[in-house]
Parts: structure tokens; C-alpha cells; sequence
């Protein structure tokens, strides 16, 4: 497959008619100048060093090169590579809760909404690390395998909505299992479970998990997403329709703020509680920085290879071809006919 980096440059070849017709019109009056002062032929002989068929060859060869230069800077690419990149970082696996309870809006525009947008602009800030994503309700499914694509990553995370795992509760301990099987096999690297969670219906041994995690040297910091207030959760698109429990009262879903910060602890990590600011995020991205950071090998597929070069080295050669051809016939090489 070819195609142009930067197609938008080749509107720069229409340039090259303009210069021809200018080429021509200045060969046009400079003959009806001569023309005034008598006959070309006899005049011709007065300047036996004037060329015109040196400046002929000399503006086709610079138009020439005027013509591969502006393929060299449209970007010709062409075939594919796999290449390996060394990168200093780290390894994340994001866990993130889409329980229903994750709906209430006690958090603007909602739990889940708000921890999607901080998740995205936490990937803005990665550079050379790696992340993973696991969402989990009562179960727990890798969304994401740990990668540094961070496109694909925003575009996984984009997609997330409560649907995605039918049985409710909020599993947190089989996420941190689950993440710590995703992590790159004898990878050097320090790694992180970040856990975004309200807490509500907890299920499994979280803390347990937590200890495992961080016997294996593997941090985990928890993001507690709501408030201890509470708040019900929406049902469907309706207005003010909210889920009720067995004697028609509407539920009221509440961060579950204590067992949040007992896995944070257990896994040697910190807790925070995210609101409607950036401080749970500053605070996140300062703990992240504070990891020591390893050489990571990412393999990247480049769909298209740069193949400018030969271009470049042929524009050189005519540049300086027509720099060494002078217009006036030399003297000493008067009688040599290389142009005739």
C-alpha cells in the first residue's frame, strides 16, 4: 500500500506550469530584444560564449528537481514495519466498577460518567507507561490487556456501560486477582492496580486479595467513587425513576468509604475520594510518579514506512548538477559540442 504523508503539498505541482509559461514568455522577449539590434544569426556570433541551449538544460533540470522535491515533502510512504521501542515505565491495571449502583448521580453527570472522564485524562498524561482495563460488577472481565496503545484505550473506556456484566454485586477481590494475572510475565517494571469503586454490595475477600497483591510488590490504590450520603439509583431513561427494593422503597446506594480504604491499606497503596474537582486525579498522577520506573520493550506496528530518502539524494544530485553547468560557454571547453 502507498500513500503521502502530507498529501496537502502536492497542490504545490500546479506552481510548475506557471514557471514554464514564465520560462518560455522570458525566451520570447528576450529573442524580440536581440531582434532590435539586427539579426540573431549575425549577433550570435558576436557572443560565441552565450548558450541558450545551456540555460534550457540548466531550468529543465532545476524544474526537475522542483518536481521530486515536492514529492519529498509530501511524505511518500509505503509498505509496513514491526519495530521495537525501548520505553521507561510502569504497568497499570485499571479496575473499574460498572455495578448498577455506579448509575447515581450523587456525582455529576453520574459515578460511572465521572470515573470514565478521570480515567481519560489520566491516559492523556502516560507517556511511556502501560495500562490495562478489567471492569467488574459481580464478575470480572479483562476489557482492555495491558497495552501501550493509548488510543485503543480511550476508545475501550468510551465504550464502558453497566450491560457489559450481567450478574450485579461488586467483586473486587477476583478484579485484583484477575489483574494480577494480566500483568506482563517477568516484566521488571513496577506495577499498580488502580481500583475505581463506590464499595456498594461488597462481595468477595477484597482485603485478602489486596494482601497477595502487595506481597507480590504490587501497589494498589483505591478511588472511592460517591458520597456516604448516597443517592438512588436511575432506572432506564425515565425521569425520576429509580430502584425500589421488595416494600417499594428506592434504594439508596451509598460509597462504602471504610472498606475502600481497608483494601488501599492492604495493598500498601493510598485512598482517595473522587468528587466534581481534580484533586483525586492529582493526587493519583503524583503517587504514579513517585513509582520507579523501568525499561519497558513495546512493540509497535507501523502500518506505513518512510521512503523519502532516495527522493532526497536524487533532488541533491540534480541541485548540484545545475549549480556545476555554468550558462556562458567556458573558453577552454569552447569547442566541445556536449550541448549541440
Amino acid at each position: 500500500m502507498f500513500r503521502f504523508a502530507n498529501p496537502e503539498f502536492l497542490y504545490l505541482l500546479f506552481a510548475l506550469p506557471v514557471l514554464i509559461a514564465i520560462f518560455i514568455y522570458a525566451i520570447i522577449a528576450r529573442k524580440k530584444a536581440i531582434k532590435k539590434y539586427g539579426n540573431p544569426v549575425l549577433l550570435s556570433r558576436l557572443m560565441p560564449e552565450v548558450s541558450s541551449k545551456r540555460q534550457h538544460f540548466k531550468f529543465w533540470i532545476l524544474l526537475t528537481a522542483l518536481l521530486v522535491l515536492v514529492f519529498v515533502i509530501a511524505g511518500p510512504q509505503f509498505g509496513s514495519k514491526l519495530e521495537t521501542v525501548k520505553r521507561q515505565g510502569i504497568e497499570i491495571m485499571v479496575c473499574l466498577d460498572v455495578s448498577n449502583s455506579m448509575m447515581s448521580e450523587d456525582i455529576k453527570p453520574n459515578r460511572l460518567a465521572s470515573a470514565k472522564q478521570m480515567l481519560s485524562r489520566m491516559t492523556d498524561s502516560f507517556i511511556d507507561d502501560k495500562v490495562g482495563l478489567i471492569v467488574f460488577a459481580g464478575e470480572a472481565f479483562t476489557q482492555l490487556p495491558i497495552t501501550s496503545d493509548y488510543i485503543s484505550a480511550k476508545m475501550f473506556l468510551s465504550s464502558i456501560n453497566p450491560s457489559m456484566v450481567s450478574a450485579q454485586g461488586t467483586a473486587i477481590g477476583a478484579a485484583i486477582n484477575l489483574a494480577m494475572r494480566s500483568f506482563t510475565p517477568n516484566e521488571s517494571s513496577s506495577k499498580t492496580i488502580l481500583i475505581i469503586t463506590d464499595g456498594e454490595n461488597h462481595e468477595d475477600d477484597a482485603v485478602k486479595a489486596a494482601i497477595s497483591a502487595a506481597e507480590k510488590n504490587v501497589t494498589i490504590n483505591v478511588v472511592g467513587i460517591g458520597t456516604p450520603q448516597g443517592a438512588p439509583i436511575p432506572i432506564g431513561n425515565a425521569a425520576n425513576n429509580f430502584l425500589k427494593d421488595n416494600s417499594g422503597n428506592v434504594v439508596i446506594t451509598q460509597l462504602n468509604e471504610q472498606m475502600c480504604q481497608d483494601i488501599a491499606a492492604a495493598g500498601k497503596g493510598i485512598y482517595v475520594r473522587a468528587d466534581n474537582t481534580n484533586a483525586a486525579l492529582r493526587t493519583l498522577q503524583n503517587e504514579i510518579d513517585k513509582m520507579d520506573k523501568a525499561e519497558l520493550d513495546s512493540k509497535v506496528y507501523s502500518e506505513f514506512d518512510e521512503q523519502f530518502q532516495i527522493l532526497a539524494w536524487i533532488v541533491l544530485v540534480l541541485l548540484l548538477f545545475e549549480f556545476m553547468i555554468m550558462e556562458r560557454k567556458n573558453r577552454i571547453f569552447r569547442k566541445v559540442k556536449l550541448f549541440s
